[in-house]
Formats: structure tokens, sequence, C-alpha cells
């Protein structure tokens, strides 16, 4: 598969925009797809390191509660995008993020 034929998430003038307020220009459609693609994939690794703390959080807080009879397995169970979870998920990547003040 070509880079050309590949629709990212991301659409190209989303990052064409993005890209021209910080000053850069891509003349080269196949570059303005390559950024979208990085920057997809950037996005799809912190959620996935956001669903991983979750689990994590769920396991250990349902192994507290082992004795609830009416626990879900594993693929019944459904989870939510939580700020508790994105912070670690960012702070791995470098990224600081911080709650204003009238939310704690």
């Amino acid at each position: 598969m070509q880079l050309e034929d590949y629709n990212p998430t991301i659409p190209d003038a989303v990052t064409a925009y993005y890209l021209r307020t910080s000053g850069f220009e891509a003349a080269d459609p196949r570059l303005l797809r390559l950024i979208s693609l990085a920057a997809q994939k950037f996005i799809s690794d912190i959620a996935n390191d956001a669903l991983q703390h979750c689990k994590t959080r769920s396991n250990n807080s349902s192994s507290s509660h082992s004795g609830s009879k009416g626990s879900k397995s594993s693929k019944d169970r459904r989870y939510a995008l939580t700020m508790e979870d994105l912070v670690p998920a960012l702070a791995e990547y470098g990224i600081t993020v911080k709650k204003p003040h009238y939310f704690v």
C-alpha cells in the first residue's frame, strides 16, 4: 500500500492547518500524509497506554473486592477514558497536564 492510498484518521486539512499555524508549509502532499500518520500513531499510543492504566487500576480495585458475586468478566467490562488514567500515560511522553484549581 502506498502512502497516497492510505487515509489516516486525522484529515490532511487539519494537519495542514496546524502546520501552517506553526510556520511550516508542506508543499508535498505525501509529507502531509506522513505527518498525519505519525500524529495518529502518537495519539493511538497514548490512548492505549491510558487504557492499560485503566485496566490495571480496575484490576487492583476489583481484587480488593474479590468477594463480590456479580462481578463482570473482563470481556463484558466497559472502560471510560478519565484524567486519572490519561495523566500518567501523557507523563510517559513528557507531557504534563494539571487540573485547574476549581476542579481540585
